[in-house]
C-alpha cells in the first residue's frame, strides 16, 4: 500500500464569490481530495467562520484509487451543509489516512473570469 498525501489539511481563504452563470461556467468553489490508496477513506470537513459557530463533522467517503470534487456552493455535496456566499470561511480536512487535498475558485462576477487555486497547509 502507497500512501500520498497527508491526514490533516487546511485552507484559510474560503470566500464563495457571488452566486453567477455565464454559459456553462458558474462561479464556485471546489474541493478535490485525491485519495492515493487501494481501500476507501473517510475525510472530515469542518468548517470555520469569522462571525459565527462552526460547522463541524461534514464526513466524506473517498474511493479507493479515485479523486473527488466536492462543490462549497452545493449543500448536496456537504452532507447539506450551507456555506453563505460572500462570507469568509476557513476548512480543516482530517482523513483516517493520507489524502492530497487541493482547493480552487471560479469567479465570473467580472468580465475577465479568474480561476484561483488556493494552497493548503497540511500536517
Amino acid at each position: 500500500m502507497i500512501e500520498g498525501g497527508k491526514k490533516v489539511w487546511y485552507f484559510a481563504d474560503g470566500y464563495l464569490p457571488e452566486p453567477k452563470k455565464s454559459g456553462k461556467l458558474e462561479s464556485h468553489e471546489a474541493l478535490m481530495i485525491f485519495n492515493t490508496l487501494n481501500e476507501d477513506v473517510e475525510s472530515i470537513i469542518d468548517v470555520y467562520f469569522s462571525d459565527r459557530a462552526p460547522i463541524k463533522d461534514i464526513r466524506i467517503t473517498v474511493p479507493a484509487e479515485r479523486i473527488i470534487s466536492l462543490r462549497l456552493d452545493k449543500p448536496e455535496d456537504l452532507q447539506g451543509a450551507v456555506i453563505p456566499a460572500q462570507t469568509q470561511y476557513a476548512l480543516r480536512i482530517t482523513s483516517s489516512h493520507p489524502v492530497v487535498c487541493q482547493f480552487g475558485r471560479l469567479d465570473i462576477t467580472q468580465e475577465a473570469m479568474s480561476y484561483y487555486v488556493g494552497v493548503g497547509y497540511a500536517e
